[in-house]
């Protein structure tokens, strides 16, 4: 049976627990009580998930005298919309829903964001928990209060900062999800260490467990949540540091919005972009090449996509990359912001990067 940890997060606007690993749902218990003044627990849900774990989250609800009120969502990127965002507003005013109420989100990163963005404009904020139910939320998005939806001009590109009140990362949650889904999220895990943390990248690289057993994991989900906790609480809204939290994402950004649709999942973009990015770090000269084999060895090891001709959803055209990675928000002024690395735990922000250089680049990738 593996632990519980409580990690506290202290951001500027709102200082908050992730409680991380076996019984944390129960754990959390009284604390939602107090956080759900009402006597109900409105909670937009994963209708999948809610299916897994139905019976558990009634049971400790009910236990604390809440009456559950769910709100259900097809989970993915499908849901993050405008229409999903009015279908989830509306049914909150239908229910009346008041200020000193929190709404709980249920599910993996998808309906995190669009939850927490509801929350975010309800009645100018309401209260939010996060219940990540995949590893990727559990490690990323629930930590952090970043929310929003999707667009036709790209991901995430409207919405807002919104910390949640609580967020309940239980083990158990992961039991139902399939191999490929414990996978995705394990790429974030591996990130955290590349960025900042070598000796937690260090730990991933000597483990000789399956790096997906959930024994194994609770306590380096523990580690990826203290790392962006502490990233969160020096640069809650992204001014600077946070950005780090990036490394390979604005390839992996192009690479989910020219994938064939519905093949490839957030993680497996994120483990190439990872592998892409320290790839490029090397051909501009700014560390050796063992930074790249040696993440693609432990991103591999758990299943992962470590080259673009790997990735579901292809094949990929450089240009197209290209012309996505010029769109994402973390660009300013001419040419393209990466994060790029000088090694192992040693990201950092590169901004001005030639578009004809990432698709040279690219080209010899495909």
């Amino acid at each position: 049976m593996s632990e519980l940890f409580r990690i506290p997060v202290r951001a500027a606007s709102r200082a908050y627990e992730v409680l991380a690993g076996a019984g944390a749902l129960e754990a959390a218990a009284g604390e939602m009580r107090q956080l759900c003044p009402q006597g109900r627990a409105i909670i937009v849900a994963d209708r999948d998930a809610l299916t897994a774990h139905r019976i558990r989250l009634e049971s400790v609800l009910t236990g604390v005298g809440l009456k559950p009120d769910f709100i259900l969502l097809e989970g993915g990127e499908g849901v993050k919309t405008w229409e999903g965002l009015r279908i989830v507003t509306d049914a909150l005013l239908d229910r009346e829903m008041a200020r000193n109420e929190a709404l709980i989100a249920f599910g993996g990163g998808t309906v995190g964001d669009l939850a927490g963005f509801a929350a975010s404009i309800m009645k100018r904020g309401c209260g939010f928990i996060q219940m990540p139910t995949t590893l990727l939320a559990q490690v990323d998005s629930s930590v952090g209060g970043k929310t929003g939806i999707n667009t036709s001009h790209g991901k995430n590109l409207i919405g807002s900062f919104h910390q949640p009140d609580l967020v309940v990362a239980d083990s158990g949650f992961l039991e139902s999800l399939p191999r490929r889904e414990l996978a995705a999220g394990y790429a974030e895990i591996v990130k955290a260490g590349l960025i900042a943390d070598r000796a937690l990248f260090e730990r991933l690289e000597a483990a000789e467990a399956d790096p997906l057993a959930l024994d194994a994991l609770v306590p380096v989900i523990a580690d990826a949540v203290r790392f962006k906790a502490r990233i969160v609480a020096e640069d809650e809204r992204e001014a600077g540091v946070r950005a780090l939290l990036n490394l390979g994402h604005t390839f992996a950004h192009a690479f989910e919005a020219e994938a064939e649709k519905g093949a490839l999942i957030h993680g497996e973009a994120v483990s190439c972009g990872i592998v892409m990015a320290l790839k490029f770090s090397a051909s501009l000269g700014l560390c050796g090449p063992d930074a790249a084999r040696r993440a693609a060895a432990v991103l591999g090891g758990a299943g992962l996509p470590v080259s673009i001709r790997e990735l579901p959803g292809g094949p990929f055209d450089p240009s197209a990359l290209t012309a996505r990675m010029g769109q994402d928000k973390k660009n300013a002024g001419s040419g393209i912001t990466l994060i790029l690395a000088r090694g192992i735990g040693e990201a950092f922000i590169s901004p001005g990067h030639e578009p004809a250089q990432i698709s040279a680049f690219l080209a010899g990738e495909v």
